[in-house]
């Protein structure tokens, strides 16, 4: 049994279309999950055996890494050997990518020019929302720097302050210790 797994980031709510051909396989059977990295684990999509070409689409309840998961198996009584070979392909489509045009085209009549129109207007509102998000993470990512800073500094000027102290304290001491011994005057 061989397990292979490939894996997407994808954010919250986001459509994501999945093509999968698998080719022919000598007593071999590919199963198929499809998983988010929450916990529990999200399955959005599980086919066992998997023949010819399986289509799917789904959204994400979860911003974070999807992965699509392979499991070649043997039947029973076969040894594993490089002759047992098998093809896979498979194509993700997320956000814009993944509506289908075609249809949206042929429901409200419009034409290629109109088409290709509203193919980039949907890119482009992808563009807005992941630039919208990266403002966001800057943000969150400034703060935490902001705030990393002030401890820093505030460290630093209390471990100067307390070496500055400890090095008097340890003159004036040996002063004294210097002196009761009779060492210095």
């Amino acid at each position: 049994m061989a397990k292979r797994c490939i894996y997407q980031f994808v954010a919250l709510d986001t459509q994501i279309f999945l093509t999968v051909e698998v080719g022919d396989g000598y007593n071999q059977r590919i199963d198929l999950s499809v998983t988010g990295e929450d916990e529990p684990p999200t399955v959005y999509y599980k086919k066992m055996a998997l023949n010819n070409r399986v289509v799917s689409t789904f959204n994400s309840v979860a911003e974070g890494n999807i992965a699509f998961c392979f499991t070649n198996t043997l039947d029973e009584g076969f040894v594993a050997s490089p002759d047992y070979s098998r093809w896979v392909d498979i194509k993700v489509e997320v956000g814009a990518q993944a509506k289908d045009f075609e249809a949206l085209a042929k429901a409200e009549k419009l034409g290629p020019l109109e088409l290709e129109i509203r193919k980039l207007e949907a890119i482009v509102a992808e563009i807005t929302e992941e630039m919208d998000y990266l403002k966001q993470r800057e943000g969150q990512m400034r703060d935490t720097n902001e705030s990393t800073n002030a401890r820093v500094k505030w460290f630093s000027i209390l471990s100067l302050f307390l070496l500055t102290s400890l090095g008097c304290w340890q003159v004036l001491y040996l002063q004294r210790f210097f002196k009761r011994k009779r060492l210095i005057d």
